[in-house]
């Protein structure tokens, strides 16, 4: 199922991430990544294995500071089992930084990715999250926002998905068209939490939006 979560607005952004995981832990136990913004550069912490195993203190305290911050666990439907397609990805194209957690799947990432290699595209993963990150990424270079990019990269994809994506200012949650794919929006005092499940919320303190 994999599970996704996002939270912006928080001094202890990562470690609030490792909780809300750590509530989703049942929709995937393949592998895990944490990925924060710490005012310059997107940082990103992941590997296979549980929640508890793949981050310590000083992994959550030193390495991923940031008041924002994006997570995920991860269950495979596609791509094989192995550290490189731990999530969330970070892409970096043209100067632009984004990062992305993705649950669900895609029916034409096989068609997309040949756009996007024919276009000189070159993959680390073998997921389809990986083209969509691509994509959003180059949209973002087209566009004046963020969001902007995200729902133009939306019009291109076909499946049930959803998905959290965090640039240098922002923290956004997009579902496909059908809502097939959970997502749920909560808040802890001033910080905004996107989730798969909302007991997700419950384990930080948010209060669901």
């Amino acid at each position: 199922m994999c599970g996704i979560f996002g939270i912006s607005g928080h001094p202890e952004a990562a470690r609030m991430a490792y909780f809300g995981l750590y509530a989703l832990q049942h929709r995937g136990q393949e592998s895990t990544g944490i990925a924060s913004y710490d005012g310059k550069h997107i940082r990103l912490h992941a590997g296979m294995g549980l929640v508890p195993d793949v981050y310590d203190e000083a992994t959550l305290g030193q390495e991923l500071q940031g008041n924002r911050a994006i997570g995920h666990v991860r269950y495979s439907t596609s791509g094989v089992s192995v550290r490189k397609n731990a999530q969330p990805l970070v892409v970096r194209v043209c100067g632009i930084e984004i990062a992305l957690a993705h649950n669900g799947n895609l029916v034409n990432a096989p068609e997309l990715r040949r756009e996007l290699a024919h276009d000189g595209a070159i993959f680390q993963t073998t997921i389809d999250s990986e083209v969509i990150a691509y994509h959003i990424a180059r949209e973002r270079v087209k566009t004046s926002s963020a969001e902007e990019a995200v729902q133009n990269a939306m019009k291109k994809l076909v499946g049930s998905y959803s998905l959290i994506v965090m640039s240098p200012r922002k923290l956004i949650g997009a579902r496909d068209p059908f809502g097939f794919r959970p997502l749920c929006i909560g808040k802890r005092d001033n910080a905004y939490v996107l989730a798969s499940e909302s007991c997700a919320l419950d384990t930080i303190g948010a209060e669901f939006i």
